[in-house]
């Protein structure tokens, strides 16, 4: 199979790394994304293995490994984000968890943790599937058709979605008098 080739790959390039299905790219991605969906950083790792496990049952199951693995995980991942909002009713707010992940990453001036709050919190005021369709887009850097592959809807559909979510966060950029 596919996935096995690409663990066995993974294995030779990395000897000792075991049969882990995502690469270091990958799993950096799918971190990205946790993130960047707003689960905290103390979860961050059980997203991880929620993602491997989901991989990994896939391909128990005998279905074809997905076309592009990179980009299954990224939205196996915003979808995990989701439900996480679900279970823990929003106890915060994403943009000051975006915030302290951002600053502990990228310590930077002042400017620009404004402007990466402003963001953040213009991300958490969207609804959740225009915020999806902007992860995937711009922090996961998935095109546009492979987003709708994964989501299952049509590429129009994720198009209206990325345009709705970028006229309301320059919006709320402008709003804020950020840019």
């Amino acid at each position: 199979m596919l996935l096995r080739g690409r663990a066995r790959r993974g294995r030779e390039a990395h000897a000792g790394t075991g049969d882990d299905p995502l690469d270091a790219a990958q799993e950096r991605r799918v971190r990205a994304v946790l993130a960047l969906g707003g689960v905290p950083q103390a979860d961050l790792p059980d997203g991880v293995q929620q993602v491997r496990l989901r991989l990994l049952e896939r391909a128990a199951s005998g279905r074809e490994a997905p076309r592009d693995v990179s980009a299954w995980a990224a939205v196996v991942a915003s979808n995990l984000a989701m439900d996480w909002h679900r279970a823990k009713r929003r106890q915060e707010r994403l943009g000051e968890r975006l915030a302290a992940l951002r600053q502990l990453e990228h310590p930077s001036g002042e400017d620009t943790s404004v402007l990466s709050l402003a963001v953040a919190q213009g991300l958490d005021e969207l609804p959740d599937a225009q915020r999806q369709v902007v992860v995937l887009r711009f922090y996961a850097d998935l095109p546009v058709r492979s987003i709708a592959e994964q989501l299952g809807v049509p590429e129009g559909t994720v198009k209206s979605r990325l345009h709705t979510a970028v006229r309301a966060l320059r919006a709320r950029l402008h709003e804020d008098e950020v840019v």
